[in-house]
């Protein structure tokens, strides 16, 4: 979406977002492969409710710019030209899905207690779905966590690994499998858990490549955890189904991050491009080069588009939204993966070393084709769809394109 087609006030944001990253989130960022420092995030956290531009998409009863999803990727992308903008404007993963969900599912009661202190900044969370082989990772069928009624409450067993944000996070929103419970049927439900709950430990830490996720990816695990009925989100049983309420908006919302990340990269080469000399004429000037370029522009400006089509769909129906996500987070992954590759390319020596950032963005991004479902898990859903789609069409009634036609008198 260009400048030119936005509301006047979101441009005006996007302009505030644009300038509050380049000129004070930029010069606090760590060393590469360094994390953010929690003072440093305070800091930053408090100079962007000053600046107005903290909390994009969060409703603005919970101290946020309340802007609809539709508009969410040109000021996310402003936030993630910088790896600790998100962070700072506290849109970042997994704290920004969580706050989506509990403004669409939490009671009141809820949304006091875990969405205003989690909007304000106050706490961050964490999603606690994923487990250990053979529980839920990419099928969420595995699921093997359980939860099983109690006197005024539910005690919940499992062992979850993966659970990005967790240390020092205030909750977790975990899912698990519950038996039928008078009209709710058996299935998963999701429950919010505060972290210093006695049933919950956070066990040995995961070492990832990416460095930018606060708390980063430890196991978690819930022995005899007690917690009362209050605690459960939405509906016993329903928790796949709230689970896709979540993760459509936060794959895009990954990518409208990343995408920014990228257009940093293609600068950071544009302008090393601009002032580099070899065979006796500016790198930019050369065929290869100019090849390069061109490519990681097609592939930005393509995810771009594809992010805003998604995003347009989960606004007016968000069940096509999320089904179109699975296409939006496959082609943005390996299209930021290559734009920032070829910035590295166009660097040389320098790109793959400390002296600028972009081989530690390669290590931030290169999990986004993993992380929220692998790329091969959503090419099988988005074929399965397709071909589904196809086939309830040709039943209807549509000409079946695929027979092939006999030339000739003979077979």
């Amino acid at each position: 979406m260009s400048p030119s087609t936005l509301p006047p006030s979101v441009e005006e944001l996007r302009e505030r977002t644009r300038r509050f990253i380049r000129e004070t989130v930029i010069d606090a960022e760590p060393v590469p492969g360094e994390r953010l420092q929690g003072d440093t995030r305070v800091r930053l956290q408090a100079a962007a409710k000053e600046a107005g531009v903290f909390a994009p998409h969060v409703p603005t009863e919970y101290g946020g710019q309340g802007l609809p999803i539709e508009h969410w990727s040109p000021i996310l992308q402003e936030a993630g030209y910088s790896p600790i903008g998100p962070s700072v404007l506290n849109c970042m993963a997994p704290d920004e899905g969580n706050m989506h969900m509990l403004h669409l599912i939490a009671t009141e009661e809820q949304k006091k207690r875990y969405l205003f202190p989690l909007a304000t900044g106050e706490i961050r969370s964490c999603f606690g779905m994923t487990e250990p082989h053979p529980g839920a990772g990419s099928d969420p069928a595995a699921l093997r966590t359980s939860a099983v009624p109690a006197e005024g409450g539910w005690v919940i067993n499992g062992h979850k690994r993966f659970i990005s944000g967790a240390v020092g996070a205030g909750f977790c929103i975990v899912m698990a499998r519950t038996p039928q419970t008078g009209d709710a049927p058996e299935g998963a439900t999701m429950f919010l858990v505060d972290m210093t709950n006695p049933g919950v430990r956070i066990g040995a830490p995961i070492h990832t490549v990416d460095r930018y996720i606060d708390g980063g990816h430890p196991h978690v695990h819930l022995e005899d955890c007690f917690v009362p009925d209050e605690a459960v989100l939405g509906s016993p049983g329903q928790g796949f189904r709230y689970a896709q309420v979540r993760l459509g908006p936060a794959r895009l919302t990954h990518c409208m991050r990343w995408l920014g990340l990228a257009r940093r990269s293609l600068d950071i080469a544009l302008d090393r491009a601009e002032e580099r000399e070899l065979f006796g004429a500016p790198l930019n000037a050369l065929g290869l080069a100019q090849n390069l370029i061109a490519e990681s522009v097609i592939d930005i400006e393509t995810s771009d588009a594809i992010i805003d089509k998604t995003a347009a769909l989960l606004a007016s129906d968000p069940r096509a939204g999320s089904a179109m996500s699975s296409v939006a987070k496959v082609y943005c992954s390996e299209a930021i993966s290559r734009v920032i590759d070829r910035a590295v390319q166009l660097c040389g020596g320098d790109g793959v070393s400390d002296g600028l950032p972009l081989a530690q963005y390669l290590n931030e991004i290169r999990p986004f084709r993993i992380y929220d479902g692998s790329t091969e898990t959503h090419k099988w859903a988005i074929a399965r769809r397709a071909a589904k789609r196809r086939g309830a069409e040709v039943q209807a009634g549509e000409r079946h394109q695929g027979t092939a036609v006999v030339r000739g008198k003979e077979a």
